[in-house]
């Protein structure tokens, strides 16, 4: 009873205070700046919203305060079915009503013709709803979710439903909305009515579909070559991705702590300079290329521009991701199982193949999912190296801008790749139904993993160390590049490009940033800061959802969330940018958008991670902890996130690298207030000045290995009381073989 209580009070204190006491509309100069504070709280776009009601004519705001009032009647009961529907309809009606006015009235007046017809038109519009808003519609979510609590919805457990229906709150503003005004905008005409002749003209588009080609050619359709690309670069990535994490943790490889800086490299890079030292290395001019002409004289090709190029670029950039997946599903098997299967006899091969590797399959398929739609999704590199294959994202710019200027095509192209990552997700989730791979319980597991089969060993080793050569090959051109003249044509020494990005002084006891990029760089790195931990949190705790809870809807909640992986970064920025310009969020130009884009754009890779870790956990853990009277909350944080170190730093990683190097959507969002490093570095490009765009990575790549060992040394390491060793070989002895019979 007091728990509850002090639930709803908190609910009741966040709405009230944002009606009362913060400002209701957006305030344009910065709502952090705190120049509003001058005018609050009488000032008409400064004025919480209880102001707004009673001095400024916003009289439909009323029903907000009505709501209210049912909310502290319900606090006045105690806990039965009557408090508890008060506050499911209260919370439910106060955020229908939200949604609905916020749409429906505009800068100008109504926005629906149909609500101008009924109701008349208005004297005057509205602004973008602000701080006040957004905490009374949090406070509506959390009033609906302890209503639905009190009535016994999951058992009464009121942190998972209101987890749950702010998670869908928060999918349905960020991913839904956004998605969903770009394609009502591709079926209407200028003037906003109803016309989908560009739409049928597009979905019927020979350019898209054609068979007419070898499997994978250019001539195939642009839908045939990225599906056909996307496969094989999933699977390319997610062997890479096992191997390394085979090599990293079941070999005695002497290098292992470099093997795992050198993994995480490929993904702490911008995509557009990968495919710059390919260039370099293979393209009709480069090193690899020139020196083979000279001594073989075989005649330069134009090999690398297309799906070859593509791909490895495309291999290069994903397996890390890969690994950081199965770094730790290969770390969670369970080194009793192996030795079980020992002392039956079986030999180490046959226990891997029938022990170990279907103990990963729930990483397999995870990597495997990732690879694809990241393929999919991909921007940079096929627009660097690509040539004449065109795949769907590249496509998808040029639609919108380039000269095409066809909203409808890029609509069409967009919802063809959604069809083939949510088929690829479906097919994933077929190949793992009904099947469990918990490996860590509540009973003690001590034992080291035996070592790999020694064929596997010689192969994996064979694919490890050359693709290790490969990219030092490849960062030590790019290394070099920043220390060179001009790339490619003057390699003098000099390093004026780094004095150009990166200069200071000191000016009256005070260091001064002079460098061209500190601007952007300061931007980015806060901006990553903050949506990191933010990605890892809201991604982590929908694994938690998707894997310990049964609730209706699951299967098309964990498809919503996969959504906005699966939309390539540039069809997200460009709706972004169509449904947060004007009322009834409007967040173009602040730092805002780029969090929340950033937020639920990368939140899959740490769910994806999440799950795959979590199906290793025992759900006999969790049970024991609420039957000791623990809530959930309490449960995630003693029981379960202590044993998910490796999905909360593969989590923050990725999400921090990837609010760093994202080019695709955040090319649309930036601002001169707030520019990213890879839309800056872009520009440079553009510009021509390569050293410094080159420069400018180097330095992003060493910061963010500084900040990625911070994460790992702040997480730390998972202890599931085993020794970190790899085992030679297990011979059952007599002893051993005595207790096994006993």
């Amino acid at each position: 009873m007091e728990r509850s209580d002090r639930r709803l009070n908190i609910a009741l204190g966040i709405g009230l205070a944002g009606f009362a006491l913060v400002p209701w509309y957006r305030i344009e100069s910065g709502f952090y700046g705190f120049g509003w504070l001058g005018n609050f709280p009488s000032g008409p776009a400064e004025a919480p919203g209880l102001v707004q009601m009673a001095y400024h004519g916003r009289w439909t705001l009323i029903i907000i305060a009505v709501l209210f009032a049912l909310g502290l009647i319900a606090r006045a009961f105690k806990v039965s079915p009557l408090r508890a529907n008060l506050l499911v309809g209260a919370g439910a009606v106060g955020i229908v009503f939200l949604v609905l006015q916020g749409l429906a009235v505009g800068f100008t007046g109504w926005t629906w013709a149909i609500s101008e017809h009924l109701f008349g038109t208005l004297a005057d519009g509205q602004p973008s709803m602000g701080a006040g808003a957004g905490l009374v519609a949090l406070s509506f979510v959390l009033m609906f979710s302890f209503g639905l609590a009190e009535r016994g919805v999951l058992r009464g457990d009121a942190f998972v439903v209101a987890s749950i229906a702010l998670l869908i709150f928060l999918v349905a503003i960020f991913v839904f909305y956004p998605v969903g005004s770009m394609l009502i905008g591709s079926v209407q005409s200028v003037d906003g009515s109803f016309d989908p002749s560009g739409f049928i003209r597009n979905i019927q588009d020979p350019s898209i579909w054609s068979l007419d080609c070898v499997v994978g050619g250019n001539r195939c359709g642009v839908a045939w070559r990225t599906l056909f690309l996307a496969i094989l670069s999933a699977s390319g990535s997610t062997l890479l991705g096992l191997c390394f994490a085979l090599v990293a943790t079941r070999t005695r490889f002497p290098f292992k702590k470099g093997l795992r800086l050198l993994t995480i490299l490929p993904i702490i890079t911008p995509p557009f300079v990968i495919g710059l030292a390919l260039i370099l290395l293979f393209g009709r001019a480069g090193v690899v290329t020139q020196q083979l002409s000279n001594f073989f004289g075989i005649e330069p090709g134009r090999w690398l521009y297309g799906l070859t190029g593509i791909w490895i670029a495309q291999v290069l950039s994903f397996t890390p991701i890969s690994f950081l997946v199965l770094i730790g599903v290969v770390e969670g098997v369970s080194p009793s199982m192996e030795e079980a299967s020992q002392t039956l006899r079986a030999d180490r091969w046959r226990t891997f193949w029938r022990v170990s590797l279907p103990l990963m399959k729930p990483g397999l398929a995870n990597a495997f999912l990732i690879g694809f739609i990241e393929s999919m999704a991909d921007f940079g590199n096929p627009l660097v190296l690509g040539g004449s294959h065109g795949v769907l994202s590249t496509e998808i710019f040029f639609a919108v801008v380039g000269s095409q200027n066809d909203p409808s095509r890029a609509a069409v192209l967009a919802i063809i790749l959604l069809f083939f990552t949510l088929s690829a997700f479906l097919a994933q989730r077929v190949w793992l139904a009904g099947k469990s791979f918990a490996t860590v319980t509540g009973k003690g597991d001590s034992g080291a993993h035996i070592a790999l089969p020694r064929s596997l060993s010689i192969g994996v080793h064979a694919i490890v160390i050359p693709w290790i050569i490969f990219t030092l090959v490849i960062y030590g051109m790019i290394l070099f590049g920043g220390f060179v003249r001009t790339w490619g044509l003057d390699n003098t020494l000099t390093l004026e490009h780094y004095q150009r990005a990166f200069s200071f002084s000191f000016e009256n006891g005070a260091i001064a940033w002079t460098g061209v990029a500190w601007n952007s760089f300061w931007t980015t790195i806060k901006i990553a800061l903050i949506s990191a931990p933010l990605t890892a949190a809201v991604g982590l705790l929908t694994a938690y959802l998707i894997v310990r809870q049964r609730f209706v809807g699951r299967n098309v909640f964990e498809f919503a969330l996969m959504m906005s992986f699966a939309i390539p970064g540039t069809v997200i920025g460009i709706s972004y940018i169509m449904a947060f310009n004007l009322p009834p969020l409007e967040m173009t130009g602040t730092a805002l958008i780029l969090i929340a884009c950033f937020v639920f754009r990368n939140m899959p890779v740490g769910v994806r991670g999440g799950v795959a870790a979590m199906s290793q956990l025992d759900k006999s853990l969790d049970e024991a902890s609420l039957t000791l009277r623990a809530t959930s909350f309490r449960t995630i944080r003693k029981v379960i996130l202590p044993l998910l170190r490796p999905a909360i730093v593969a989590a923050l990683v990725y999400s921090f690298v990837r609010a760093i190097t994202s080019i695709s959507a955040v090319i649309f969002l930036v601002s001169a207030e707030y520019n990213m490093a890879t839309s800056y570095i872009v520009g440079l490009v553009e510009n021509g000045e390569y050293g410094v765009a080159v420069a400018y990575s180097s330095m992003l790549i060493v910061v963010m290995i500084v900040i990625i060992t911070c994460f790992q040394l702040l997480v730390g390491e998972r202890k599931l009381r085993r020794e970190n060793r790899v085992a030679t070989a297990f011979v059952p002895s007599a002893t051993s073989k005595e207790k096994a019979a006993s």
